[in-house]
């Protein structure tokens, strides 16, 4: 069987720190790369990691970016803090190490979001799916701030199992977490963006709660698709407010 390095990207996550350590406790290596926490996390993974390593956060791509080479083995696991490996999930990646296809590079992994505590079955995240298990010295993420995915340099081939993934801790804290990644996409969108309209502050952010909450089926999700469909507008407003502020503080 190939040896595996599980990479856990981390920042302020004592409340996940465990869980996630847990789930992948059947690779080789546990390497953990934490943006200076502040409660605890880093000194939890010292427990429990096979590596723990540091290094000041600036954007998501830009970290894991970072931290893949790091890796002791080719191949590499990545999970974010707030995912987990169900058991079906291991064993599908332990049958894939156990005979790996030469030509497949990277695998698409997909995800079962939950939210506010239910399961999100619709609202545009049916079909979520990131590539997380990859060949370390093929892959590498994009540059962008937010949603970036790994650029591979050979096929890519998708599980059949999925994370488990819950996002949320409280509605404040995904507020705050919305609002810093909105930040992200202004600049992400400054230079593909040209004159801000209104068709930018109010078309699109209509247009992104009508497509999750109506299109994507997010009403069968009763109150969580809803809420969803909500942020998902607020999101691209305060995109387009905090642009417009990106490039007035230019001026």
């Amino acid at each position: 069987m190939q040896k595996l390095t599980a990479l856990i990207p981390v920042g302020n996550e004592i409340h996940n720190i465990e869980g996630v350590i847990d789930s992948v406790n059947f690779a080789d290596e546990i390497l953990v790369v934490d943006s200076y926490s502040i409660d605890g996390t880093f000194e939890k993974a010292q427990e429990l990691a096979t590596r723990v390593l540091r290094r000041d956060y600036h954007y998501s791509a830009s970290q894991k970016n970072w931290a893949i080479p790091q890796a002791e083995h080719e191949w590499i696991l990545l999970v974010d803090a707030d995912e987990r490996v169900t058991p079906e999930l291991k064993n599908e990646i332990q049958g894939i190490l156990n005979d790996p296809p030469l030509d497949i590079m990277a695998f698409w992994i997909g995800r079962n979001n939950h939210f506010m505590g239910e399961r999100v079955y619709y609202s545009g995240w049916r079909n979520d799916k990131v590539i997380r298990l990859f060949k370390r010295d093929f892959c590498k993420y994009e540059d962008k701030h937010v949603h970036a995915e790994i650029i591979v340099k050979g096929q890519v081939g998708k599980l059949k199992e999925k994370f488990y993934h819950n996002t949320y801790i409280t509605f404040d804290k995904y507020i705050e977490k919305m609002n810093r990644y909105a930040w992200w996409q202004a600049k992400d969108y400054d230079k593909k963006t040209g004159v801000l309209t209104p068709y930018h502050f109010v078309i699109k952010p209509f247009w992104g709660f009508f497509k999750h909450y109506v299109v994507q089926s997010g009403f069968r999700d009763g109150v969580v698709g809803f809420t969803i469909g909500y942020i998902q507008a607020y999101v691209i407003f305060m995109r387009y407010v905090k642009l417009w502020l990106l490039r007035r503080n230019r001026e």
